[in-house]
């Protein structure tokens, strides 16, 4: 790939990005192999580790990254920024990335799609109710009290979001399904997201078991303190540790949604082996996936993430957006959003989108709700993409 045209800078950094990934392809053959097989990397900073059922969070998996490319990777990175790029803005040869694939392509302004329509949006009920359009911009609450739930719900209502992750393991649902009855906002226009944590029963009756106790439950809070009679969406906040556990959590989400109680089925932190232990050789499946939440981001974006769930129909939701992006690259956001007058968290949100993905944000003032919501005006250059996706190359991860 390097011709008698190419800088001398662009060959310098070829050569490095190459010798990076000789290291990198040595180094980790004497690794140690994970017992999960595609090594979901979870970002310490985003969720705490887990050591029982209680969770925001995945246990958290050795970055071996970090050890061989940090200084690499932080040279490449601003050398790279130092290429020209404007003029092919100003000449148009720097063609815009579309949004995502699964939006609606008959909109005829593509920046103004601000959804997705969920592709396995498909039910096992026998009389089953449309998805609603799945918003890209979701509010998850995280862990505090029932009254801060209150308050950040109405925050986040009033700058706009209209999608919501309550997770169970915040354990502040009731704050939460209270500020959505109070809000007046009628259900039809909001999609609302539960969800059960199961992860640690042994074998397919207890699995079955605690999933769907922790489906009546969700739903039995939402009721009681929101008037919500119906779930949008329920997750599976972790795998279980085996095939037939899995089989009998899924089994436990499909006959919730036969009884009517919930619209789309989705997982959390699911790799490409246990999607299939729900997919393959399942003689009960009726219903499969919509959305598979995962730590995306600038800073990890392993191909694995949109490949393995996009080829079997699964939109990706990020839950953790920016918390180990904007640390490490807020620098280079900034300045990369000054053409676009956005700030580092807008490009960083903004890059997601045009993956193919949407995204978790967790605000907790009404100025970064609405900085947060506002990245749907704008479309990030081909340039800037390959630039803001080569900060962390994802040929060179896991």
């Amino acid at each position: 790939c390097i011709n008698k045209n190419s800088s001398s800078t662009m060959k310098f950094l070829i050569a490095l990005l190459i010798t990076s990934k000789f290291i990198s392809c040595h180094s980790y053959s004497t690794s140690p192999k994970l017992n999960n097989p595609l090594s979901i990397p979870i970002p310490s900073a985003a969720k705490a580790s887990v050591t029982s059922d209680n969770k925001i969070g995945s246990p958290n998996i050795f970055n071996r990254r970090d050890a061989i490319f940090s200084t690499t990777m932080t040279t490449v990175s601003s050398l790279i920024l130092l290429q020209p790029s404007s003029s092919h803005a100003a000449t148009g040869e720097d063609s815009a990335v579309s949004a995502s694939s699964s939006i609606n392509s008959s909109d005829s302004d593509p920046l103004s799609k601000n959804y997705v329509l969920l592709k396995n949006s498909k039910s096992c009920s026998s009389t089953p109710s449309s998805s609603k359009p799945f918003p890209l911009a979701s509010f998850g609450l995280q862990i505090y009290d029932n009254e801060k739930a209150y308050t950040l719900t109405l925050t986040a209502l009033k700058a706009g979001y209209r999608n919501f992750f309550a997770s169970v393991l915040a354990g502040n649902q009731k704050g939460f399904a209270r500020a959505i009855r109070d809000s007046n906002i009628p259900l039809s226009e909001l999609y609302i997201c539960g969800t059960v944590l199961s992860n640690r029963a042994q074998g397919y009756k207890a699995a079955y078991a605690k999933t769907l106790k922790g489906c009546e439950e969700n739903l039995a809070v939402m009721s009681q303190y929101g008037n919500i009679n119906k779930l949008d969406m329920i997750m599976l906040d972790y795998p279980a540790n085996e095939d037939e556990s899995i089989k009998g959590q899924w089994d436990a989400f499909q006959d919730f949604q036969k009884g009517g109680s919930v619209t789309d089925l989705a997982v959390s932190n699911f790799n490409g082996q246990q999607l299939d232990s729900i997919l393959m050789n399942n003689a009960n499946l009726c219903s499969m996936p919509a959305v598979n939440q995962l730590p995306l981001s600038i800073a990890n974006h392993p191909r694995r993430f949109t490949e393995e769930n996009n080829s079997r129909g699964i939109h990706v939701q990020s839950w953790s957006p920016l918390s180990t992006t904007l640390p490490k690259y807020k620098g280079i956001l900034t300045k990369i959003g000054e053409k676009y007058n956005k700030n580092a968290a807008q490009v960083g949100l903004r890059w997601i989108v045009q993956s193919g993905a949407s995204y978790c944000v967790q605000s907790q003032s009404e100025s970064h709700f609405k900085d947060d919501l506002d990245v749907f005006d704008f479309n990030l250059s081909t340039g800037d993409m390959e630039k803001l996706s080569i900060l962390e190359p994802p040929s060179l991860l896991g």
